[in-house]
């Protein structure tokens, strides 16, 4: 048998188990011998397999990068941070389906995204993301990595996609002795792909863990577990979380896990990545102009530590629901101090295991109230949170539904005094200079008690309030009349029924265009909106077959509160259509062309779908223009729409 051959196959063997499987089977000593054997071997042939381990080794500088057009474009993700914004994706996706579909869930690494091309079985070139379109050729650079092979068994013309990373272990070693040290892991991954170098490349000791395949020539598009398992068969390296979610609460379960566990990897993460599953359903959903429809990255913008729980306080929400509030140890935590994290309900203290005088691992993410993720240490004086069985603020026997505690009081004053701060809300009828500590005040000293009554005060009643000059009550005064006319959808957040936030508040808002209507609305008309669940259709339905919601919604309306939907629709040459833009115009901003759209008549639509009746192609356009071809849905380019604008 050939003896290079022989070694080239049994290093890569040796290296796939040290790099890959981080379960080496020789020591360093034995495998330098061999590599040392190959060199020499290669040296006095001068032949050198293509899949040889001595080819990563860091080469000469390079004079600069060469642009590379990957064979399928490389798509960046939509993001959330908030429940809200996960809660409508997760919708979206069952809405669409018409069953519950299957999610992977993985974590998202915080390097720079690698796209590696193989042709016949062989390595050809590895490039950077760049605008997912035309990456920057670092072949060179990724050549010095050993975490990928040289050869696979797969024949065809493949992209593979994955995060170029260095292990927050390797960074604290090269900071060591580094004569200027890394700041941190992502930009010191960046820079070590990205580096004209490939002997800094090889000194940072980067690694690639691969999560997606981007193209086949062969073979079809896969579902996300197929490439996840044809990356391991081929032997890529492969984060070893990976996880198939059934139902939603699964997908919320594996990110609560990832967020958890991720302080103790030795690799920088910022959130986790939901993707649906099923090829077909993906092809169905398609893309934005930027985004896979059928993809979310969770983004963890937070900062951790550990502190003790001295108490927990019940307090009570707008719809009586009941919210545990953690009184904390007082500890720093993103430049501030903490001494408060919700709980969010019961069943979460039991899920967590948290217990008065346990240690408690404390999140503050994007700016609200920190929250307990769980327990890090029980201590001898650990004890049991009891569940309240009363209000904690009227005394009512509580109501229980799922997780969830409620109080059944309608006159409960925190309720009253949440609700009326919600109806006040900036982002609801916006009635400025108002507070949570103003409606408490009302409610205490003058018997406030429905969103009606604010309509009825005098400038005598808020002179009896603390804190109320001429000036604020003048105030005050003006921003209540001015609420009168509020747009249909913040009045319809401002109500607050349960479930239903700005998001869906607008979609309602354009469906229905008339508050009767959608009061009027079946259970049917509801979750045909994007953003209404099954859930909160029910209790859209609950809200209106409440005798009092709808007497204090009379109250409103006679006083003269009066919601108003704007439909400036106009008449025109795309009166009508339901127009999808997709590439690159000429001679128009995206943004210029969809108002010229609509300014006559037209809908602009994000994805091509059922609906869509025109395609306006620019250059570069991708699969949209593919879809609308398949669906034999009208396309334009440039030019006709020049044309059909020239003709009104």
């Amino acid at each position: 048998m050939d003896r290079k051959r022989e070694l080239v196959d049994l290093l890569n063997k040796w290296a796939y188990e040290y790099y890959v499987l981080d379960n080496p089977t020789v020591s360093d000593k034995e495998y330098d011998a061999l590599y040392d054997e190959l060199r020499r071997l290669e040296e006095e042939s001068g032949e050198v397999y293509a899949d040889s381990p001595t080819r990563r080794v860091g080469g000469e500088p390079i004079k600069g990068f060469e642009k590379h057009t990957h064979i399928a474009r490389l798509f960046s993700l939509d993001k959330s941070v908030s429940t809200e914004e996960l809660t409508a994706f997760l919708t979206r996706v069952k809405k669409l389906s018409g069953v519950q579909p299957d999610y992977t869930v993985e974590y998202k690494f915080d390097g720079l995204t690698v796209c590696l091309t193989y042709d016949k079985g062989q390595f050809i070139r590895a490039t950077t993301r760049g605008n997912g379109v035309v990456g920057e050729d670092v072949t060179a650079q990724v050549l010095t990595i050993k975490s990928f092979p040289l050869k696979i068994a797969y024949q065809g013309t493949l992209e593979v996609r994955g995060e170029a990373v260095i292990r927050l272990s390797v960074l604290d070693a090269y900071n060591k002795t580094a004569a200027e040290p890394l700041k941190n892991a992502r930009n010191a991954a960046a820079g070590a792909i990205r580096n004209l170098d490939p002997k800094v490349t090889e000194l940072r000791r980067p690694d690639i863990y691969f999560y997606d395949v981007n193209y086949m020539s062969e073979g079809g598009a896969l579902s996300q577990t197929e490439a996840h398992d044809f990356l391991q068969k081929e032997g890529f390296k492969v984060f070893s979380y990976f996880k198939v979610c059934h139902t939603d609460e699964e997908v919320v379960s594996a990110i609560a896990e990832i967020e958890k566990a991720r302080r103790a990897l030795d690799v920088l993460t910022d959130g986790a990545v939901i993707k649906v599953n099923d090829n077909a359903l993906r092809e169905e959903m398609g893309f934005t102009d930027k985004f896979p429809r059928w993809a979310m990255a969770y983004k963890f913008e937070a900062e951790e530590v550990t502190t003790l729980l001295k108490d927990v306080i019940w307090q009570v929400g707008r719809t009586g629901k009941l919210t545990p509030l953690a009184l904390l140890d007082p500890v720093d935590l993103g430049g501030a101090t903490v001494s408060r994290a919700t709980l969010n309900n019961y069943g979460d203290i039991l899920r967590k295991d948290v217990k008065l005088g346990s240690r408690v691992l404390v999140r503050r993410s994007n700016e609200v109230i920190p929250e307990i993720l769980g327990t890090t240490e029980h201590t001898e004086n650990s004890r049991e949170i009891e569940k309240p069985s009363v209000c904690p603020a009227c005394g009512t026997t509580l109501d229980e539904v799922g997780a969830h505690l409620f109080c059944p009081n309608r006159l409960c004053t925190p309720r009253i005094v949440a609700m009326l701060d919600h109806y006040a809300s900036k982002n609801a009828m916006d009635i400025d200079g108002f507070s949570e500590s103003t409606a408490a005040q009302l409610v205490e000293k003058k018997g406030v008690e429905n969103f009606s009554d604010l309509y009825s005060l005098t400038a005598e009643d808020l002179g009896e309030l603390e804190g109320f000059k001429d000036k604020k009550i003048k105030n005050i005064l003006t921003a209540i009349e001015k609420s009168k006319t509020p747009t249909m959808d913040a009045f319809i957040y401002a109500i607050g029924i349960e479930g239903v936030g700005r998001v869906a508040a607008k979609d309602i808002a354009a469906r229905f265009k008339k508050f009767e209507n959608f009061q009027n609305a079946t259970f049917e008309d509801l979750i045909a909106l994007e953003n209404v669940g099954e859930i909160t259709a029910n209790a859209i339905l609950a809200y209106f077959a409440d005798e009092r919601n709808r007497a204090e919604l009379s109250a409103l309306f006679e006083i003269g509160v009066t919601p108003i939907w704007s439909d400036e629709k106009k008449e025109g040459i795309f009166s009508g259509q339901s127009v999808v833009l997709t590439g690159t115009l000429e001679n128009y901003k995206r943004s210029e062309a969809q108002k010229l759209i609509e300014e006559r008549g037209g809908v602009c639509q994000s994805s091509v779908t059922a609906k869509t009746t025109l395609v306006l192609a620019g250059a570069e356009a991708g699969s949209k223009l593919a879809k609308a071809q398949k669906l034999g849905i009208k396309i334009i380019d440039e030019n006709a729409f020049k044309e059909m604008l020239e003709q009104e």
